[in-house]
Order: C-alpha cells, then structure tokens, then sequence
C-alpha cells in the first residue's frame, strides 16, 4: 500500500465520488438505501484508495438460514442439512422467518447486518438487487436454496431437476397402464410448478397420449390445494385414474378428498406424490414419490456458502440435484373396464 493510500480520507473519497460523507458511511455501514451506481462507485474508490474498514464485517461462528415459512414440512429437512454441515465446520446457524416465498422483507436485511454471520443461506426464488448489493458491500456470501423457483443465473444457488421429477413420475403411471392423468402442481408463479408440468406433457406426448387442459390444475403446495382440486378432479364421471401431485403435501390433501369421496388409492386412483418427506412412508398407504434430495440440496448450499467466504468460489454457482422415483403402495394399474 503506498503512503497516498494510506493517507485517504472518507471525505476525499466522498468528493472524488461527488456524494456527502453520510452517503460515504451508509456504503460503510451496508445500508439499503443508497442507489446500486453510487454504491459501485464508492466501493470502487475504496479499493483504489485501499481503504481499510475497522473491524470485520463478519463474525465467524455464525449460518443464517431464512425461510419464508417453517410450517412446510420439508423445512426440517433443510434444516437438518444446514446444521449437519455448520456444525462440522465449528458454526452455529440461526433461523430466520421473514417475507413471502419470492423475497424476504424489507426489515431482514437491516437485523442480518446486526447479525453478522458468515454467510447466508435463503430458502427463496429470488434475492432483490439491493439486499445482494448490501451482502456484497458488507462481504456476507449468500445462496439461495431453491425447490421453488427459479435464480437468476447471476445469483448462487442450488436446485434440483424438477422437469425430470415430473416426466418420472407420469411415465411411472402411464407405464402402469393409465391414460387419463391429471396433475396438480405449485402456484403459477413459480418455475418449478411450470417444469414439473412440462415434464408432466412430456411424457404424455411421447406416449402418444391427449393432454387434457381440465386435467391440469395449479395449487399452492399445501394439503389444501391437493384437498381442493383433488376433490373437483374426482367427483366427476370421467374423473382420471392417476394424479401427480407436484408435491407430498398436495398428494396427502388428494387423499383425502378420496376418503370423502369413498375412494381409495391404488384401488380407484393412483397417486404420486413429489419431495419425498418423511411423512410419505407414514401414510396408508405408503406414497409413491419424486425423492428431491431436499437435506443434500441444504449441505450443499451451505458448503458453498462457506467455501465462498473463505475465497475458494470463482463466479457464479448453479447446483442441479437429481431427483429420483421412489415406488411405494399408491400407485398400481387401472382397473379393467
């Protein structure tokens, strides 16, 4: 470092960068509003200058791990994956309910500064600009965990193959013999409803089968939408002899519209399920499913996480999963005619 920059001043830095010194310290302090041009260009003279900020950004015991609700029950199943690889790594993790399922609030990105962890994993389709330009300013490493969506290809994440979990389980059914399926995916804002159900029209149209559009219903990921649709799929006389539900939650809320209904599964329908939770194996019967590998996808966020803020990450990350087919008791050939 040459004497000049070890000379530098904030307010040398603030004139060159043509803003006022509590711009120059809101860019210190990471916070959100301060525009991502001026936010650049104060980081860049920074480092021309060598500027060194007093004390570490971070702290170095410390995961946060934030979901958008801890009511699913595939959340333990992240959490456990971050807490095996945090603790093997000598860190804690801390849990954090903020947002909807696109972003966390506004009100996160403050309390994470406070915070200070090592890095961040979120449970979210997306991250906005402004909290990434914030994590990057106060060097916090972030991933995003994403079973249902869709990063941009600018943001590090981990995913799995969800086109290929819905082409699985349909052609599971159609092999058994079904030819009027319906499906039940996510809510139709998400990627990955969209790609369970084009692997879902895959199989159907390599089968040489009709695509029926009442058959194809979008839900929420929850045993209601699965309750809801499920009973207006069946309580029809052409009601389809197989439904893939684009997840466990939904596949249970279809089962039970079938028990209302004086339906049983394999008997009357076929049902297949998507995640793999441990409740799957608990129900009666147990659920055929697409096993995501939802506490790998976790380890391996948070391995990255921790390998980003020790430096050993160049560029951008994206992580796809497998998935696989998982053939339990709910699923069987139709009954003769």
């Amino acid at each position: 470092m040459t004497d000049a920059a070890t000379r530098v001043t904030l307010a040398d830095i603030a004139e060159q960068a043509e803003v006022s010194l509590s711009t120059i310290s809101k860019v210190l302090n990471g916070r959100a509003d301060v525009s991502a041009a001026t936010r650049g260009r104060v980081e860049d003279l920074l480092t021309q200058h060598g500027y060194r900020r007093r004390g570490t950004p971070t702290s170095s015991s410390l995961i946060e791990l934030v979901f958008h609700e801890l009511e699913a029950a595939w959340s333990m199943e992240i959490i456990k994956g971050v807490e095996d690889v945090a603790r093997a790594a000598g860190l804690s993790v801390v849990l954090t309910e903020s947002g909807s399922r696109h972003a966390p609030a506004a009100d996160w990105i403050e309390g994470v500064l406070q915070r200070r962890p090592v890095g961040v994993v979120l449970v979210f389709s997306a991250i906005p600009d402004q909290y990434r330009e914030v994590l990057k300013a106060r060097s916090i490493p972030f991933v995003i965990i994403d079973p249902a969506g869709d990063p941009t290809p600018d943001v590090p994440s981990v995913g799995s193959a969800n086109w290929s979990g819905g082409l699985m389980a349909t052609r599971h059914l159609i092999e058994l013999g079904h030819t009027r399926i319906a499906a039940i995916t996510g809510p139709d804002d998400m990627m990955c409803s969209h790609a369970r159900i084009d692997g879902y029209r895959s199989a159907m149209t390599a089968a040489g089968l009709p695509i029926d559009p009442d058959l194809i219903r979008f839900g929420d990921f929850h045993t209601s939408g699965g309750r809801e649709h499920g009973h207006d799929l069946l309580d029809r006389s052409d009601r389809p002899t197989a439904i893939f539900a684009g997840s466990d939650l939904q596949a249970l809320g279809v089962l039970e519209s079938m028990r209302q209904l004086g339906l049983r599964a394999p008997d009357d329908v076929s049902i297949v399920g998507y995640d793999d939770i441990p409740l799957a194996t608990w129900v009666s019967p147990r659920l055929t499913t697409v096993h995501q590998p939802l506490r790998r996808m976790a380890e391996e966020a948070t391995r990255l996480v921790i390998r980003m803020r020790e430096g050993d990450v160049h560029g951008v990350t994206r992580l796809d999963l497998a998935t696989d087919l998982v053939v339990r008791e709910s699923t069987a050939p139709p009954k003769a005619p």
